[in-house]
């Protein structure tokens, strides 16, 4: 397999995919300790939620004082993009019980960016199974790292209690250049402004969730009955 020229370089773009955001999970290390998780049970979630928007919107969340509640609502809605991502993904991963269900533990935005690339079967599992890996090793590697450099420094004298909003700026700045990112942007800004005064902390992020609506395709023209027929 690796005498193929073309799977060497989809394996070597997964794997750089992956450090890459290893190198970005030593931030959430270090947030969710700042925010009073222990070592261990940041690299509890690390191993077992295994999906780093909703990760960081859950710390955000408690890390403000928010409910655990307001947390997994936020961290739920967030990790409901992978059940999508599975639904198109189920057809190309074949196998047995046990491969499916790492499979799913495996299915987040890089590994089917990654798969649905490729343009026949065989690179397209390739591709999804080592940036899935690749991503979660690191992932993991990065959090046990943040986590235990937390526990060693205050986050605050060096600014790093800023790096989840940092963090999701990161993420949502280069989809500012659409418009209906633009627009769904812009709506979850307001709704959660003017939520923040009268709400409990986290309820103003599930809100804001109402911009998503902005991504909903609108339903295909349809041939009008006044249209004049030849």
């Amino acid at each position: 397999m690796l005498r193929d020229s073309r799977m060497r370089q989809v394996i070597g773009a997964c794997v750089t995919l992956g450090f890459a955001v290893g190198v970005f999970a030593i931030a959430f290390g270090v947030s969710s300790v700042s925010a009073g998780a222990s070592v261990a049970q940041t690299c509890a979630m690390s191993l077992l939620v295994f999906t780093g928007a909703s990760q960081f919107s859950a710390v955000s969340v408690i890390g403000s004082g928010g409910s655990a509640a307001s947390a997994f609502g936020g961290a739920a809605l967030l990790a409901a993009r992978n059940g999508v991502y599975g639904l198109a993904m189920s057809r190309h991963l074949r196998g047995s019980l046990g491969t499916r269900l790492v499979a799913a533990q495996l299915t987040i935005d890089e590994s089917t960016a990654m798969a649905v690339a490729q343009d026949d079967p065989e690179h397209r599992r390739a591709a999804f199974w080592v940036t899935g890996i690749s991503v979660y090793v690191f992932w993991n590697t990065g959090t046990l790292i943040g986590a235990l450099v937390g526990t060693a420094i205050d986050p605050r004298t060096y600014g790093l209690d800023a790096a989840i909003p940092a963090a999701f700026v990161g993420i949502l700045f280069p989809l500012l250049r659409e418009r209906v990112p633009r627009r769904a942007a812009f709506t979850g800004a307001l709704v959660c402004l003017a939520l923040i005064p009268f709400t409990a902390v986290g309820v103003p992020i599930l809100c804001a969730t109402v911009g998503v609506l902005f991504g909903i395709p609108e339903p295909a023209e349809t041939v009008g009955s006044s249209e004049v027929v030849a």
